[in-house]
């Protein structure tokens, strides 16, 4: 575990350690999508990791898939972010604005203009979503035209543009989780004819766009790329050809020089090893669940160069403190997750005040 608390660098910047905060989505932005103020605190507290992913942030307003998310594409969103990238910095920390576009996996109750959500082909999810008047099946999305997909890549563009402005240290492309770019990947999600769509390249052709066009705005070392290879949720299925579409597109990715890529391990580890093997730059790995006794062990094998958690940094704002003093974690409260106010969010105690309570 001593390993997770050496430097490393990664783009153009040295982290203090190799832990990373994985994004969490909160749902604590105001409506219109500026970062609430409590966001200042919440990831402030945590300055102390190598290195912060902020929540998935909508690009644009069609990319938008649940209440009260915060965006990065208007001058109040970018003065929001400003306070939390400032709060951070000044504690030592490095954050990366996690830019995400969630396609179909949105209901209109849930967006600025009550807009059909978009994506690859008109298919919906099969799953409800959570929305002020409670749960309500997801509609079926409008596809995208060529020239839309062609603008969706200019608008994450633009995002990570304002994402810079705002202070952040990088963007974090959000291609994982069944949302907009991993649709592209999955056949179940995209039955386009044109460039977008049948073969591997063509569905991995929108995720290269994006990185490409962010690398060129922003510079590569300050852009990177999150990937779950193998999510079968809300209607994703990658098919057969899912293991050679990430072989292929990572070899491609690896060639823009990016800060770093960020695998959310579904676990195939064959393809796990692959993907180690085609990337020349940064990986951070994230296991979900993975006991604690196992932190390390992924940069003791060399699988990892930087090892990313969520909940249980989530709960512990001093995670580094409490795992080099091998001491106790607070438990996660699934129940304030999302939504709310300071609850769960910033009052999680940290080790002294747990000694002394």
């Amino acid at each position: 575990m001593n390993q997770l608390f050496t430097p490393v660098r990664v783009g153009r910047y040295t982290l203090q350690n190799r832990v990373v905060m994985a994004p969490m989505t909160r749902s604590r932005a105001e409506f219109d999508g500026t970062p609430g103020e409590l966001a200042v605190e919440y990831y402030a507290q945590r300055a102390d990791l190598g290195l912060i992913v902020t929540e998935g942030t909508q690009p644009s307003d069609d990319g938008q898939g649940y209440l009260t998310t915060p965006g990065i594409y208007t001058d109040a969103h970018v003065a929001g972010w400003r306070k939390v990238t400032s709060a951070v910095h000044d504690k030592g920390g490095r954050i990366f604005i996690q830019l995400m576009h969630a396609g179909r996996m949105s209901h209109p109750d849930n967006t600025p203009h009550h807009r059909q959500s978009v994506a690859p082909s008109p298919i919906a999810p099969g799953t409800p979503m959570f929305t002020a008047k409670g749960m309500q099946p997801i509609p079926e999305p409008r596809a995208l035209t060529t020239e839309e997909v062609r603008k969706t890549v200019a608008e994450f563009r633009f995002a990570a543009r304002r994402a810079i402005e705002a202070g952040a240290d990088g963007v974090e492309i959000h291609g994982a989780n069944a949302y907009l770019i991993q649709q592209f990947f999955a056949p179940s999600a995209n039955v386009r004819t044109d460039e977008y769509g049948g073969s591997i390249e063509n569905r991995a052709r929108f995720a290269i766009e994006v990185a490409t066009t962010i690398a060129e705005e922003i510079g590569a070392e300050r852009t990177a790329i999150r990937l779950s290879p193998g999510t079968t949720m809300w209607g994703i299925d990658e098919g057969v050809e899912g293991p050679d579409l990430y072989r292929y597109l990572v070899e491609e990715l690896d060639k823009l020089g990016l800060a770093y890529l960020h695998i959310m391990h579904q676990g195939n580890e064959s393809l796990l090893a692959d993907i180690r093997k085609r990337w020349k730059q940064t990986l951070i790995l994230n296991r979900p669940g993975r006991p604690r006794e196992q932190i390390g062990a992924d940069l003791t094998s060399g699988l990892a160069d930087l090892e990313a958690y969520g909940q249980m940094i989530l709960a512990n704002p001093d995670f580094i403190v409490r795992l080099k003093a091998n001491a106790p974690m607070n438990d996660a409260d699934r129940n304030t997750f999302f939504g709310g106010h300071a609850r769960g969010y910033i009052d999680y105690p940290v080790l002294s005040e747990a000694v002394t309570a």
